[in-house]
């Protein structure tokens, strides 16, 4: 288990004091343990992962030696192109030349000292494939799947899915246990694939709250804390930071309080911040993302910005907005029977596929279903402007829900009856009687299902292009007869709609760095000690989003380059003696 803020002896001394335990976080204290440093990682919620382990854990970072087995071809002067192309001015070249000069080496320490392994997919296109020296694969990576019963004790720490993306009550599945899921009752070879995953999460029901074949997200946080509790990295959870120590040296330490005890601990090397960014701060919010509601944020809790206020008044400083101050998608909204609220995030499975098509408030289609999710977030944020479209509505036929469902609805329409009683999901048996149960124009509504549907037939969507980019076609439908694999007529009733809100899901404005990942004060001089990784640090894609994983790829990178400077730091001469060792992963389990 972690530790008790007993366990820490006031004035503790470590060479790295690491605050976020999700993915950067976690990154940057095992690349400090991994290089010999004493860590403790302080995390102020209860589980570890934070929004990377609610994910696909896609990891963008070209040029790895896993790219050869899938894109040889691909080389890191096209990867900087591509940057160039689709950041350009948002953000300063050199942290992105940077993340590209050290991502093949961050990538290759952690799969040679820890249990952190990736895989290249042999079709994974980046989000912009229109751009120049992009790539249809080799750049984004995925973590292995793990299994979490190798975590003991600790496989409770690990921050669960997001229970609408598990089926049988918690057993994760990905796209290629979908596939076979599907097909269990016309393929021997999946009936036998959905077969052994139903035995195994039964007998994980016997013995735990859900499954322990962990994916995606998921997968990466368990390798993760199983190698630093191998590691012996000291871990608190739910513990906060009230305060930086700073002296003559610039940062030094890090005021933490738990359960009504504080401590003060003290950090040779530096503090990295890693705690997720500024989404849940109760100003900053409201200044950067105006009539954007937290309720459709779905991102995990401990994002609260709160370490940008005390990186402030140690004299660093937040960057300027670049395309965005987030990172969005198209969610949905539902109340779940615990009363909590569920936070759907539409990525693939049914906006971009046939049958689907987007309308605002008066029933006008206005942008391409098949564009990146943040792409898709950032269109309805603008035609809002002109028209209402927050909420938007997603509208499909009965052909459309049963092959790929709608949001929460699986495909073949499972759960679908849930859905319509608590008005998840309305129902028409005509295009009129949607209208008015959306409140829509009906004029309007059928006019652009009947266009829509026009261009469907031809393939050509002479409006929005969709499903004209090497990305949008691969998450359209390859088994769809028609002649766009993202375009599809809406023909067959029953009809079927639910609401899209822009949910933010990670921020890109936050701490500006220099490329070891050093907090800058605003003469542009680092602040020694300081360091911001993962969201907390400003994003190197200034707010662009050109490939999957590339929030998670610049985390894992200058993760790797903050705690090579800070460990780097504590090889210095320094005056202060440590204390002795305090309880570690390991010893405390």
């Amino acid at each position: 288990m972690p530790l008790p803020m007993a366990a820490l002896a006031d004035h503790d001394v470590f060479d790295v004091v690491v605050l976020g335990a999700g993915g950067a976080g976690m990154s940057a204290a095992l690349f400090a343990a991994i290089d010999g440093a004493r860590v403790l990682l302080v995390e102020s919620t209860d589980t570890v992962g934070g929004t990377t382990a609610y994910s696909a854990g896609t990891t963008w970072v070209p040029g790895t030696h896993l790219a050869a087995g899938v894109n040889p071809g691909d080389t890191l002067a096209n990867a900087a192109r591509f940057l160039d192309a689709a950041v350009g001015e948002h953000a300063p070249r050199a942290l992105r030349e940077a993340f590209l000069a050290h991502g093949a080496a961050a990538v290759a320490q952690v799969e040679k000292h820890s249990h952190l392994q990736y895989r290249a997919r042999p079709v994974h296109p980046d989000y912009l494939s229109e751009l120049p020296g992009s790539s249809t694969c080799g750049r984004a990576l995925e973590p292995l799947p793990f299994d979490g019963r190798q975590l003991g004790s600790l496989f409770s720490l690990v921050r669960p899915p997001i229970p609408e993306f598990t089926v049988l009550a918690g057993m994760m599945v990905d796209r290629d246990d979908i596939g076979h899921l599907l097909k269990w009752n016309r393929s021997l070879a999946s009936f036998t694939y959905s077969a052994r995953l139903l035995l195994r999460h039964a007998a994980d029901r016997l013995r735990h709250p859900r499954g322990t074949r962990l994916l995606m997200g998921n997968a990466l946080v368990g390798r993760l804390l199983l190698s630093l509790r191998e590691r012996n990295v000291a871990l608190l959870v739910n513990t906060t930071a009230t305060a930086l120590v700073q002296g003559a040296d610039g940062v030094t330490g890090v005021v933490l309080a738990q359960a009504g005890e504080q401590r003060t601990v003290h950090a040779r090397g530096g503090v990295v911040l890693a705690t997720g960014g500024f989404n849940r701060h109760p100003v900053r919010r409201g200044q950067r993302l105006p009539g954007m509601a937290a309720a459709w944020c779905p991102g995990a809790p401990g994002h609260t910005g709160t370490a940008h206020d005390l990186a402030e008044a140690a004299g660093a400083h937040c960057g300027p907005t670049g395309q965005s101050d987030c990172f969005w998608a198209p969610v949905s909204l539902r109340r779940r029977a615990d009363g909590t609220q569920a936070v759907f995030p539409h990525f693939v499975f049914d906006r971009p596929k046939p049958h689907m098509l987007t309308l605002d408030a008066s029933g006008q289609r206005f942008l391409n279903e098949s564009t990146s999710y943040h792409l898709f977030g950032q269109a309805m944020q603008a035609h809002h402007k002109q028209s209402p479209a927050i909420p938007a509505w997603l509208v499909t036929d009965a052909q459309g829900l049963a092959k790929y469902g709608l949001g929460q609805v699986r495909p073949r329409g499972m759960g679908l009856a849930d859905a319509l009683a608590d008005g998840y999901v309305v129902s028409a048996h005509s295009l009129p009687e949607l209208a008015a149960k959306l409140g829509m124009n009906a004029s309007m509504l059928q006019a652009s299902i009947t266009r829509f549907n026009a261009m469907a037939k031809t393939g050509v969507d002479t409006d929005f292009q969709r499903g004209t980019t090497a990305y949008q076609r691969a998450n359209g439908d390859a088994s769809w007869s028609g002649p766009n694999p993202t375009l599809g007529p809406l023909t067959k009733p029953p009809f079927y709609a639910l609401k899209l809100y822009p949910g933010d899901i990670g921020a890109a404005t936050g701490l500006v760095t220099d490329a070891d990942a050093r907090t800058l004060d605003a003469t542009g001089h680092p602040i020694a000690g300081l360091y911001a990784v993962g969201n907390d640090q400003h994003s190197v894609m200034g707010g662009v989003y050109p490939g999957p994983g590339i929030t998670l790829g610049p985390g894992l990178v200058f993760a790797y380059l903050a705690a090579r400077h800070a460990v780097a730091r504590t090889r210095q001469p320094v005056a202060q003696t440590a204390a002795a060792p305090a309880q570690g992963l390991r010893q405390a389990a």
